[in-house]
């Protein structure tokens, strides 16, 4: 972090590139949010049922899918569990409007039946979920990144004042808004798990944020006189090793997940990926840049009333 000690780089001169970065990043995932009919919502979420497979043999996704498609499961989305030597392991997902588990498993058995020998394979385990019950869990979650956001905006407004939580708000948002469209064009499912990483982002993105603005609310203290764009450089900088240090021992952990985690835990991690890349970002090109936003444009409106009430 001695690369970093004396670090004096100007960021919010760079800021209308920063929204720009922005925009484009953003109008990326709207293309892909729009291209693929919007976002890949998991049965957790839209109703069906999940069934276990194990095979003695190694098996190909695409024989998989025209054995189901076949026998007329149309949807099924396959993720691979285990594959290699000893076999294979995936897991279906069939959406079913009432969630039927023993259907579900019946129709597994005899679409695979009609491919492989009943001793070739066996049906692990089978769970479902009603249409009514994704609906709940939808609602659940929309409401839990909700609470979120107001819950940080009281936090900051307590603890700082309320620009800094607008401030950081507007980061946050950008970060979730930006990861949907990185899901979107990966075409990760939304499951329960990616909701629980994107509340993860959320506290990871107001987590480096505070850091910085507790940093601004120290130098604003310590030096009055300087102008309130120095300030935020200054705070930017002198918080920049930590934000390098905390950030790059967070990537090596999901890189190690991405890369060894496997099948199950691979999208979860990527999405945690875009998640800390994203957050970095937006805790220097987007949190700071909003403050001084909201500052100039408070210092204009007072400029304004003082002038109206002075005449």
């Amino acid at each position: 972090m001695r690369v970093f000690r004396e670090a004096n780089f100007k960021f919010l001169s760079a800021r209308r590139h920063a929204y720009v970065v922005s925009a484009a990043i953003l109008g990326v995932g709207l293309i892909g949010l729009v291209a693929r009919g919007g976002l890949q919502a998991g049965v957790e979420f839209t109703g069906g049922a999940m069934v276990e497979v194990t095979f003695a043999d190694v098996v190909e996704t695409a024989n998989l899918r025209a054995a189901l498609t076949g026998a007329g499961m149309e949807g099924v989305q396959i993720q691979q569990l285990r594959g290699g030597g000893e076999g294979s392991e995936v897991l279906l997902r069939i959406p079913m409007e009432e969630g039927d588990e023993t259907q579900a498993r019946a129709a597994v058995g005899g679409a695979l039946g009609a491919t492989w020998a009943e001793s070739d394979f066996e049906v692990v385990r089978s769970d479902a979920l009603s249409s009514k019950v994704g609906s709940d869990f939808q609602r659940r979650a929309v409401l839990a990144v909700l609470i979120s956001f107001v819950l940080t905006l009281f936090y900051l407004a307590f603890r700082f004042e309320w620009r800094f939580g607008v401030a950081a708000v507007i980061a946050t948002v950008h970060d979730i808004l930006i990861t949907f469209g990185f899901i979107a064009v990966a075409g990760i499912e939304m499951t329960l798990s990616t909701v629980a990483a994107l509340l993860t982002i959320v506290g990871y993105s107001l987590n480096d944020t505070i850091v910085v603005f507790d940093r601004v609310r120290e130098n604003l203290r310590k030096k009055r006189r300087e102008e309130y764009r120095e300030t935020l450089d200054r705070s930017i900088n002198e918080t920049l090793p930590r934000t390098v240090l905390t950030s790059g021992t967070t990537m090596l952990a999901l890189l190690s997940l991405a890369v060894l985690g496997g099948a199950v835990i691979r999208p979860l991690a990527l999405v945690l990926i875009a998640g800390v890349m994203v957050g970095t970002y937006s805790s220097i090109f987007v949190a700071a840049p909003a403050l001084l936003e909201i500052h100039d444009r408070a210092r204009r409106a007072a400029a304004r009333a003082a002038a109206h009430s002075a005449g």
